[in-house]
C-alpha cells in the first residue's frame, strides 16, 4: 500500500494547485474562491523513486461546528489521521492568520509529521514573506508557488525524505478500480461512501 500525504489549511491558501502540482494533472477544481473542495480527493504522484497518494482537503475551519463548513473539517481531520505526513499550507499574501495558528495547534496533538509550507511565494524576492510563519514553530519553511512549480521540486525532495520504507505488497496487481457515474444529485455519493464504509463525500 502506497504512504498518504495529506494537504490541509485554511480555505483559499492553494491546496488544490498544489496537489493538481504534486500530481501533474488537473484533477481538483481550483477557483479563487473559498470552499470549492468539500470531500477528500485523491491522487497519485511520483518523486525521487518513489510512488505515494496524495489527499487534497476542503478548507480547514478550526472552530466549524455546523454544517458543510464543519463537515469540511471532519473531512480534512480523517485525511491527517490516514496520512503518513502532513503538508500544512499557508498563504504568504495573506500572512499569518488566527485560522492557521489554530490549525497549527491541531496538528501539533496529532502523531503525523508536518512540513510546512507557505504557498504564492511567486518570485525569489518574496521569500522574506515567509518569515512571519516561523511563528506557528515550524523549523523548516518550504516556499513554493503551486501555479508556477518554483520550490516543488526542493518540498518533494523533503517528502520523499520522510517517507516510510518501501514495503512490497504482492496483492496491489489485482486492485480493481470502480468509478461511478450518473446526473447530479441521484446519490453517487452516498452510494460511495455505503461501499468504502467510510464518509468519504
Amino acid at each position: 500500500m502506497m504512504p498518504l500525504i495529506a494537504i490541509v489549511g485554511r480555505p483559499n491558501v492553494g491546496k488544490s494547485t498544489l496537489f493538481n502540482r504534486l500530481i501533474g494533472e488537473k484533477k481538483a477544481i481550483v477557483l479563487d474562491t473559498p470552499g470549492v473542495t468539500r470531500d477528500r480527493n485523491y491522487g497519485e504522484a511520483s518523486w525521487g523513486g518513489r510512488t505515494f497518494s496524495v489527499v487534497d482537503t476542503g478548507g480547514f475551519e478550526p472552530q466549524a461546528s455546523e454544517g458543510i463548513v464543519a463537515a469540511m473539517r471532519r473531512q480534512a481531520l480523517l485525511a491527517v489521521e490516514e496520512a503518513e505526513l502532513v503538508l500544512f499550507v499557508v498563504d504568504a499574501r495573506s500572512g499569518l492568520m488566527q485560522a492557521d495558528r489554530e490549525v497549527a495547534d491541531i496538528l501539533r496533538r496529532g502523531r503525523v509529521n508536518v512540513l510546512y509550507v507557505v504557498n504564492k511565494v511567486d518570485a525569489k524576492g518574496q521569500d522574506e514573506l515567509a518569515l512571519e510563519f516561523y511563528e506557528l514553530g515550524a523549523e523548516t519553511l518550504y516556499t513554493v508557488s503551486a501555479e508556477h512549480g518554483r520550490g516543488v521540486g526542493r518540498l518533494l525532495d523533503a517528502v520523499a525524505k520522510q517517507l516510510p520504507p518501501i514495503e512490497i505488497d504482492e496483492d496491489d496487481e489485482f486492485i480493481t478500480r470502480v468509478a461511478l457515474v450518473g446526473r447530479p444529485n441521484v446519490g453517487k455519493s452516498t452510494l460511495a461512501n455505503r461501499l468504502l464504509g467510510d464518509e468519504r463525500m
